[in-house]
């Protein structure tokens, strides 16, 4: 979410990469670069990750992109270094470990930059991603895909042939448009498109960059005909954002759709049918010799059941209620009916 083009979004799985992943989540800057208390909160749950990862077993930190591979019939099962993907991971080590598969884990890796050749290279073998960072963070920087079906098809068409993307799940880490239920229940609000006569009489907050970006105020204009009341300049879905929403300081905001508080403070990220915000699906990027018909079908079977409202659910409690990682990936293993 830093550059001024449609496909910053990137940025934001940079900028989770660089920030919300150095302790932490690859939209714009984010995956790269999350500021406010989603920094906070990642950088007091760094440990927390690390420790509920290796409640599988093995779990360990490394930044070497040389690093040998697991032993023979044995996979390596990564993560990025911020609570929702090392969260991911253990979903992914535990679920293949009630399917017999021997697992190593290797969580809270590093940024893409760290952690990516290191799929390419076969030294770790599975590692959930945000397919539109991982497109236009690594793969194609120039790429305009914006849909899932097409982010994924540029992804398969340029990925080295060592590496693939299994299924994507439905569930996003992306930008939105957020506001409060009770502004949702006012204005009979489903849509950025349903903001049409509002807009108006509405001030939007979101980082300084919004306001320039056509994934920002830009975009809102020229693809759903939306002129703001003003724009506030506030903080990366930070608490500033947060509170300028619960305080009515502004009426709507750019939040990422699995922010925590968007259940404790009773906020709605509006749906985007015109696809102003590129896709971020979490998605299983796997070394092909690692794989067999056992690790494909049971990770594709977790991406089928895995949303955005669980993932949101997830992260709330290993965030802002402390839960162990481990306790959390198996009860939704178990509530799918994966555990």
């Amino acid at each position: 979410m830093f550059p001024t083009s449609r496909f910053a979004a990137v940025a934001s799985p940079l900028l989770r990469d660089a920030l919300h992943r150095s302790s932490q989540h690859g939209s714009s800057l984010r995956r790269g670069a999350v500021g406010g208390l989603a920094v906070l909160t990642s950088l007091v749950l760094a440990a927390c990750g690390s420790s509920g990862g290796s409640a599988s077993g093995g779990s360990s930190s490394s930044s070497n992109p040389l690093a040998p591979s697991a032993p023979k019939g044995t996979v390596v099962v990564g993560s990025a270094n911020f609570p929702e993907d090392e969260l991911l991971a253990e979903i992914y080590v535990l679920a293949l470990q009630a399917k017999g598969v021997k697992v190593t884990s290797k969580f809270n890796i590093g940024a893409r930059n760290v952690y990516y050749p290191q799929v390419v290279s076969g030294a770790i073998s599975i590692l959930p991603e945000y397919n539109g960072a991982l497109l236009f963070g690594v793969v194609d920087t120039k790429s305009t895909a914006v849909t899932t079906q097409d982010v994924n098809a540029a992804l398969q068409a340029k990925l080295p042939g060592s590496v693939e993307i299994l299924n994507s799940s439905s569930a996003q880490d992306k930008d939105s448009v957020t506001v409060t239920q009770a502004t949702v229940t006012k204005d009979h609000l489903k849509s950025i498109s349903d903001l049409k006569p509002h807009a108006k009489n509405m001030v939007i907050g979101g980082p300084p960059e919004f306001k320039t970006r056509v994934e920002g105020l830009v975009g809102l204009k020229n693809i759903y005909g939306l002129t703001f009341k003003s724009f506030s300049p506030l903080d990366e879905s930070g608490p500033v954002t947060l509170a300028a929403l619960k305080d009515g300081k502004v009426q709507a905001a750019d939040v990422f759709t699995t922010t925590p508080q968007i259940i404790t403070d009773h906020l709605v990220a509006l749906a985007d049918p015109k696809s102003l915000f590129a896709a971020q699906n979490v998605t299983p990027l796997v070394y092909k010799k690692a794989m067999t018909s056992t690790i494909t079908s049971t990770l594709n079977a977790v991406s089928a059941r895995l949303t955005t409202a669980g993932l949101l659910a997830m992260d709330k409690a290993v965030i802002l209620d402390h839960a162990n990682y481990s306790t959390v990936a198996q009860g939704w293993l178990k509530a799918v009916g994966l555990g």
